[in-house]
């Protein structure tokens, strides 16, 4: 059993899982800002591998993955950075990124260097779940990591129930179909979605992502699934100035409680 499937056993629900990219706002800001994180109360944290082409990400975190890129971050620096992860962090941590640059890094080399530094699990939205269960199945199962796929409003039952089968972590409930950074519009519609998620009886918990932005949207979104992740709104607030003091309100504000000192 790793930190993740710990964390959904010990704790009923209203988890907060925030994405941030490493390598911004500055190259090594990557732990301090994940060590800031799980002080505020960050329940686990998705790590962004920055990409030239992010296609499922809106402009907040675009913007993000090529000023991380100009900072000189790669797949190869961000192992480096992680080697003292376990030293600083302890909550679950997942690597979030698009199929190519791990391809570039060797799959093999990838899923290695990921139980080395005490990685819990990726997200890889572009990689196919045929090829997953094909050619890196068992290469992810040998190092102990989750992989997490991730469903839409559009997605057949049957491709719900195979996602299920495949997965040993938790299923990345997306809250619509567009790109990140757009507010959650909770409409009958949506609601209709995460209720039929919801009453599909999944072996796997689920997190709702995509437009989670305060404490209404997280708590809305935790009425169907476990918790919910923040992406853009948590992004954007790196690129002010004093960012590392906000962190704690942030969290705070989203779970709707007091500032952890």
């Amino acid at each position: 059993m790793n930190r993740i499937n710990q964390l959904f056993k010990e704790k009923e629900g209203n988890l907060l899982s925030i994405y941030f990219t490493a390598g911004y706002p500055n190259l090594n800001s990557t732990l301090d800002i994940a060590e800031a994180l799980e002080k505020a109360g960050a329940d686990f944290l998705e790590i962004g591998v920055p990409y030239s082409d992010p296609l499922a990400d809106g402009p907040v975190i675009q913007n993000s993955s090529l000023r991380a890129i100009e900072n000189g971050m790669t797949v190869k620096v961000l192992f480096e950075q992680l080697k003292d992860l376990r030293k600083r962090v302890s909550i679950p941590v997942l690597l979030m990124g698009y199929v190519n640059p791990v391809l570039q890094y060797g799959v093999a080399n990838f899923c290695k260097s990921c139980e080395e530094v005490g990685v819990d699990g990726v997200i890889v939205p572009d990689l196919p779940m045929y090829e997953y269960e094909e050619l890196y199945k068992d290469c992810f199962e040998q190092h102990k990591l989750s992989n997490i796929f991730l469903i839409t409003p559009t997605t057949s039952e049957a491709r719900i129930r195979k996602i299920d089968e495949l997965s040993n972590g938790f299923i990345y409930l997306l809250s619509s179909s567009s790109t990140t950074g757009k507010n959650l519009n909770v409409n009958t519609d949506v609601e209709g979605y995460f209720a039929r998620i919801a009453s599909m009886g999944l072996k796997n918990p689920t997190m709702v992502g995509f437009g989670i932005s305060d404490n209404k949207s997280f708590s809305k979104a935790s009425q169907y699934a476990k918790g919910a992740i923040v992406g853009s709104a948590f992004v954007k607030l790196l690129g002010e100035e004093g960012y590392m003091e906000k962190i704690g309100e942030f969290v705070a504000a989203l779970k709707g409680k007091e500032v952890v000192a």
